[in-house]
């Protein structure tokens, strides 16, 4: 090797400045490529040279891409060399130094400049991987020797120290944006009622947690063998515009739905299977993650983020993603359970109605029984008996044919209104009455009310109906969540008690609301009796019904104003 035209100087003053200036560059600057041209600019004040670059590795692709450059042409900033390529490349592939004293006699040298006649490369190892790669050229030959290798190593390994803790940082404040995302996100869709607005929501969601171009979710049809496009992010027109349909034996979204597990495309235009197609072509849709969305060990659709640059997901991306997904299924099974509550509500309501049409008809034919059955028993007193022929005669006849088919009609409808005990089954109350509160927990959370339960040590079984017995629990505590709009708390207690010998089951529902107005307190369980413009007044009637029929009863506890109120209602325990 000729002669090194390099000399290291007696003193070593400015190769430590230039490790204390490369040092201190964590607390000078949060931009990693600023860190890096400050990097460049020691490292050419040390070292004799024209002109130097620092490539990183992409995590992508795998390619090199010089990143900065002092003293090279423009358009080299930007270039991207494939592992082995040039000295740069060489380096980066074997992870070790290279020192060439005359580039022109090397076939490795890749030209970036016409003057240069040697070159010095160092790769930058993280961990153990060559991350990138910091090259020094001159126009002298042989302007590099082993002295000259030496210093740019240290400075080297002093740089990715730095440039590594810089990436960790700006990584940490990533991550702590995507969690701050994600929390943000789930506040945001538990408070979404509609199936259409949670999806939608979480789509555009996804595009802040990574650069990401498109994001899409596809649900499951009623048919299982299908899934259908439910919302589109990233791209104007929504679903409607892009409608998709997809066989599940046509598309790898149909792989994430039966196998349940992530599933990564490099490049969705090369593969043989494929959906969007015209879309993939305009928007130049590169990579996708497909994240199947699971409700229990049942996928119910996936969620899929797009990219427009050749991506790999790392595990970080692929957890966020799933909990993305989660988010989406626990949202997405809220608004479901939303509507069945909301269903169920009116359901209740019109139950209350016809139980109600029920009571009046039973009522109106009992109040027609007594007249009719006086009126039948006075015509056959009257003794009315007309000469043959006389159309009298056939008169009284329609009139008794008439009056005892309007006793047959009566007894029909109070035959009708009666409860049938053989239906009644045996139940442990305090099951119900947990299973009564699970239905309307989502309703309970969104009126920011907490309902505590109270049960006995011992269960208590009664013989009852049970969706009678829920109907007057639903009935308490929907109408403890009206009286309490801006939140507050129920209290539900089941416990034993004896009275005249026999054993009884007695629960107490207990709310912090306004109380029942005094003026309404004696008369609470009258049909249509309601303090509320929207209210009908027969809930509690119904209640009453209900329990007496079961051989119990309901009572409104005195409580003093503006205590809340308190509703007790009991019945016999099974076997007495």
């Amino acid at each position: 090797m000729p002669q090194s035209v390099f000399t290291v100087p007696d003193d070593s003053q400015t190769e430590l400045d230039a490790l204390y200036h490369i040092s201190r560059l964590v607390s000078d600057t949060e931009d990693a490529h600023e860190a890096l041209r400050l990097i460049l600019d020691e490292v050419m004040r040390v070292l004799p040279s024209t002109s130097a670059s620092i490539a990183l590795v992409n995590p992508d692709t795998r390619r090199l891409q010089i990143e900065v450059v002092h003293g090279l042409p423009e358009d080299t900033r930007g270039l991207e060399l494939p592992p082995g390529r040039g000295v740069t490349g060489w380096v980066a592939l074997h992870g070790k130094p290279l020192v060439i004293p005359d580039v022109h006699a090397d076939t490795r040298y890749y030209k970036l400049k016409d003057s240069v006649r040697s070159e010095m490369a160092v790769p930058m190892l993280l961990d153990g991987l060559v991350v990138g790669v910091v090259n020094v050229d001159s126009e002298q030959p042989a302007a590099f020797g082993e002295p000259g290798l030496k210093i740019l190593t240290l400075l080297t390994s002093e740089a990715t120290k730095v440039v590594g803790r810089l990436w960790l940082i700006n990584q940490l404040r990533i991550k702590a944006r995507q969690l701050e995302s994600l929390i943000a996100t789930g506040q945001t869709l538990v408070s979404k009622l509609e199936l259409e607005a949670v999806l939608d929501t979480a789509a555009r969601q996804a595009l802040s947690l990574m650069p990401c171009r498109l994001c899409a979710i596809f649900l499951l049809n009623a048919d299982g063998a299908s899934l259908r496009l439910a919302a589109l992010a990233g791209h104007d027109g929504g679903p409607a515009a892009h409608a998709e349909n997809l066989a599940l034996a046509d598309s790898v979204l149909g792989s994430v739905i039966r196998h349940k597990k992530q599933v990564e495309v490099p490049s969705v235009a090369h593969t043989e299977e494929h959906h969007f197609t015209q879309l993939v072509a305009s928007a130049g849709l590169v990579s996708l993650l497909v994240t199947p969305i699971l409700v229990g060990d049942r996928a119910i659709g996936v969620l899929n983020v797009y990219t427009d640059r050749s991506h790999r997901f790392n595990n970080d991306e692929r957890r966020i993603f799933s909990t993305l997904a989660n988010l989406c299924a626990v949202a997405a099974q809220n608004a479901e359970l939303y509507t069945r509550v909301f269903a169920s509500e009116e359901s209740l309501r019109k139950n209350e109605r016809l139980t109600t049409l029920g009571l009046l008809a039973a009522e109106i034919a009992h109040e027609i029984r007594n007249p009719l059955t006086v009126i039948t028993l006075l015509l056959d007193t009257l003794d009315l008996r007309f000469p043959e022929g006389d159309v009298r005669q056939q008169d009284v006849t329609i009139i008794r044919e008439k009056l005892s088919q309007m006793g047959e009609t009566v007894e029909r409808v109070l035959g009708f209104s009666k409860s049938g005990t053989a239906l009644q089954s045996r139940w442990p109350l305090g099951t119900v009455i947990e299973e009564t509160v699970r239905l309307l927990r989502l309703k309970v959370e969104q009126s920011r009310v907490g309902v505590h339960f109270h049960p006995p040590a011992r269960p208590l079984l009664v013989d009852a109906h049970k969706s009678q017995l829920q109907q007057v629990l639903l009935n308490l505590m929907l109408n403890s969540l009206q009286a309490m709009p801006q939140g507050g708390r129920i209290d539900i207690e089941l416990r034993e008690e004896t009275k005249d010998n026999v054993r009884l089951a007695t629960v107490t529902v207990r709310d912090t609301g306004p109380g029942v107005p005094p003026a309404l307190g004696a008369r609470v369980f009258e049909s249509f009796l309601t303090a509320r413009q929207d209210g009908t007044g027969l809930g509690l009637a119904i209640c009453k019904r209900i329990l007496r029929d079961h051989r119990g009863d309901i009572e409104l506890v005195e409580t003093p104003p503006g205590s809340g109120a308190t509703f007790r209602f009991w019945l016999p325990c099974a076997g007495g």
